[in-house]
């Protein structure tokens, strides 16, 4: 048996800072995240408790799923952003429908391959789709990151046929692919 796949608590902020900044330090960072270990690291504790609160279990504008091994490790999390039709989302662009926006995917490499990511993100659509109602479930995919793209295709994600630049890159740096599940 798996990690049990579930929602954070809002008093579980250490934990939740804590696999985000081991999820920064991972040799891949810097194609998935939109921050680094540096600018993390130094945040406040009180930026991390808002963070946990506002995607906590019971919060219908977000939600963090995590992977939970049996001696209580997190060993993986998904997030889920809502995004209201007629909002400006992430990247720019208006959301034509009600949707949700995957974010902040991250497994521990020794769990990898264990169907944890799968789990984690069966769990997140589901979810997305039952409890908060979207029509859509999208989320961003740097295209140098060909192992987290085969991912997304093999879970049922498809290129919406959109790209667009990363938030604060001078286009240097490759557009990020937007994939979507409907």
């Amino acid at each position: 048996m798996g990690p049990v796949i579930r929602s954070i608590r809002a008093d579980e902020w250490v934990a939740v800072k804590e696999l985000r900044l081991d999820a920064l330090r991972d040799p891949v960072a810097h194609l998935a995240f939109l921050e680094t270990y540096e600018e993390a690291v130094g945040k406040p504790d009180g930026f991390w408790r808002e963070r946990a609160a506002g995607a906590a279990e019971g919060v219908l504008e977000r939600q963090q799923f995590v992977a939970e091994a049996g001696d209580g490790r997190w060993v993986g999390s998904v997030v889920v952003l809502v995004e209201e039709a007629g909002a400006e989302g992430t990247f720019g662009g208006v959301s034509e429908v009600r949707q949700g926006h995957l974010v902040g995917v991250f497994v521990r490499p020794e769990w990898r391959g264990r169907g944890v990511t799968e789990r984690l993100f069966a769990r997140a659509v589901e979810w997305a789709w039952g409890v908060a109602g979207v029509e859509r479930v999208r989320l961003y995919v740097d295209e140098r990151n060909s192992r987290a793209e085969g991912f997304y295709r093999k879970f049922g994600f498809v290129p919406s046929g959109v790209s667009v630049p990363a938030p604060g890159e001078s286009g240097a740096r490759e557009l990020e692919l937007v994939m979507e599940r409907v």
